[in-house]
């Protein structure tokens, strides 16, 4: 499908839900199976617990979803345990594949009729596919993925893009309220992948402004230009920007771990963006070239360091210090 064909091209009509419709549905409680609890995963699982839901979690690697049942989520061995009896399945895996492949193991024990909000941040054609899936076993799917790192995330403060049926959506709504602050409504139809279609969209300029501050610092590491310098000459102007500061405070500190958002991850949503482009008629030279980065980056040995860590693919001789 062309970008733009059957819906608007700029005016995409989002909602947001008000302060007053999160707080009406907060004293909903609901079983949820959250299937993947990396970084992301198991904050978001913790903060599910903390609404006052009951609380499933899987994760191939168990020993990343043990360290909740302290919290009061019961961890189960297989997909298909984790999601007995779930009136919520929530994912938050790799990729598209990886979260189909999931899904498949779970569908002996799916319950018909329960809401699957899909969170993983996968490909345009993937939600197709998981869309597809989903129809085939009775359950209401939500496109979902979420705009936010590992901080807000564990503060409840993601932004939830969703799209998927009205009719349906009180159900999914209590559990998009316990990990977010704010939902974006994109469209009524997941398949059409309208919320992952933003998140892309938004993922592009991150990554940019990401690659543009790991570059601005390297440039001036080698032109011995000290970088209070350079963001004094930029501070309180246009060219100031909170991100910029964010980014380069954890390279300049040395903080990059644990990640916010992983060089191995970011490097996997690059090349989503870069696929899109590709396929919708846009050249991205610049997600590209960042999709490159953060592969160099990975390879250096950086892949579960924070996505700044791209900084050090601008130097051949790997990592080296930013003092």
């Amino acid at each position: 499908m062309a970008a733009g064909a059957g819906r608007s091209s700029w005016g995409t009509g989002v909602r947001t839900a008000t302060a007053r419709q999160k707080a009406d549905r907060m004293t909903d409680t609901l079983t949820v199976t959250v299937l993947g609890t990396g970084i992301m995963g198991a904050a978001m699982a913790r903060n599910l617990l903390k609404a006052g839901h009951t609380v499933r979690v899987w994760n191939r690697t168990r020993a990343k979803a043990d360290p909740l049942a302290a919290d009061g989520a019961r961890v189960a061995g297989t997909p298909a345990e984790a999601v007995e009896s779930a009136d919520v399945v929530l994912t938050m895996l790799f990729d598209g594949p990886a979260t189909l492949e999931t899904m498949r193991a779970a569908a002996p024990a799916l319950p018909r009729g329960a809401v699957w909000a899909q969170c993983t941040t996968s490909g345009i054609e993937d939600v197709a596919e998981l869309a597809a899936f989903a129809r085939d076993h009775g359950l209401r799917f939500y496109d979902s993925p979420v705009l936010g790192t590992r901080k807000p995330a564990e503060d409840g403060q993601l932004t939830v893009l969703a799209a998927g049926p009205v009719e349906s959506r009180d159900t999914v709504t209590p559990v998009f309220d316990a990990v977010g602050a704010r939902t974006v409504w994109t469209g009524e139809d997941g398949a059409e992948a309208a919320a992952t279609r933003l998140k892309l969209v938004a993922n592009s300029w991150v990554l940019a402004a990401t690659a543009a501050a790991g570059e601005t610092l390297a440039l001036a590491r080698a032109l011995d230009v000290a970088p209070h310098d350079f963001f004094g000459l930029i501070a309180g102007g246009p060219l100031d920007m909170g991100y910029l500061h964010a980014k380069a405070q954890l390279i300049l500190e040395e903080r990059l771990s644990p990640a916010q958002f992983a060089v191995k991850t970011a490097a996997k949503d690059a090349a989503l963006i870069v696929r899109a482009g590709e396929r919708h008629g846009a050249r991205l030279d610049v997600a590209a070239a960042s999709a490159r980065r953060l592969e160099r980056a990975a390879a250096q040995g950086h892949a579960d360091e924070d996505m700044a860590a791209a900084y050090y693919a601008s130097f051949e001789d790997g990592p080296a210090s930013t003092t």
